[in-house]
């Protein structure tokens, strides 16, 4: 699989490590990127499907602006025009949410300067946390210095948040003028690259296991368990790679 290239973070100069706003901006700047093309593509596909639902403008803005993860949004979406209640839809959306805690979990480490940053600042930064930007910071941040990763992160987080908001808006007052083939494609591009993004930024054997049990289970649980084939894919072809990956590693040592 290729990883479409992504812009490197620009080399910081000697005095602009302490200056969080330099490297705020920085961050904002490298937003330019053909992942963040790709989410907004996604983005305006949602559009279509949420006008489609009866979703009015502000609901759409709404749920862009404060879910941000795409696949929640599609599932409290569903949720709604279905007419699940408060409660099953919210257990539902934090099903599809659970799986941001691990990645927020890796990256506050990274990103989290000792006896200097603050708890509002990291609960500001963990807003932004889903698989794009996840894959950018795990890629790019540890060539970062240590004060300028936080400020980095959140303006790279804040300017691809704003530029979807932004466009999804307009794609939502535009979405009559396109032809459902073309939505519906541009809805797919977010996890087709998703699927090549974490497969290259994958440095561990247990990682690609688990991506290739995933894919050879998810169709299987489709079919035998539908409504909850991504929670069993995830926990089945999760433990399936952890344990193929020990046996393989007792086998060689």
């Amino acid at each position: 699989m290729t990883v479409p290239q992504e812009p490197q973070p620009p080399s910081p100069p000697a005095d602009a490590s302490g200056c969080g706003r330099v490297w705020f901006f920085r961050g904002a700047r490298a937003a330019i990127s053909i992942p963040a093309l790709i989410l907004t593509a996604a983005f305006v596909g949602y559009a279509g499907l949420a006008r489609e639902s009866g979703l009015s403008l502000a609901e759409t803005l709404a749920m862009t602006g404060f879910v941000w993860a795409l696949p929640s949004i599609v599932v409290l979406t569903g949720a709604m025009t279905s007419g699940m209640g408060i409660l099953p839809a919210a257990f539902a959306v934090a099903l599809a949410s659970v799986r941001l805690m691990p990645m927020t979990m890796a990256l506050m480490p990274l990103i989290k300067v000792p006896g200097k940053t603050r708890t509002w600042q990291l609960l500001v930064a963990s807003h932004f946390v889903a698989v794009t930007a996840w894959v950018y910071a795990m890629r790019n941040l540890p060539d970062l210095p240590k004060e300028g990763r936080l400020p980095f992160f959140v303006g790279f987080g804040a300017a691809v948040s704003g530029f979807v908001f932004c466009m999804t808006g307009i794609a939502y007052v535009l979405v009559d003028r396109m032809p459902p083939m073309v939505a519906g494609a541009l809805f797919l591009l977010t996890p087709v690259y998703f699927l090549c993004s974490l497969w290259g930024a994958a440095r561990l054997l247990a990682d690609k296991a688990a991506m290739i049990a995933g894919l050879v289970l998810g169709p299987v649980f489709f079919v035998l368990l539908p409504g909850l084939d991504l929670l069993w894919t995830g926990l089945a072809g999760g433990t399936l790679a952890y344990l193929a990956t020990r046996i393989w590693r007792r086998s060689r040592s």
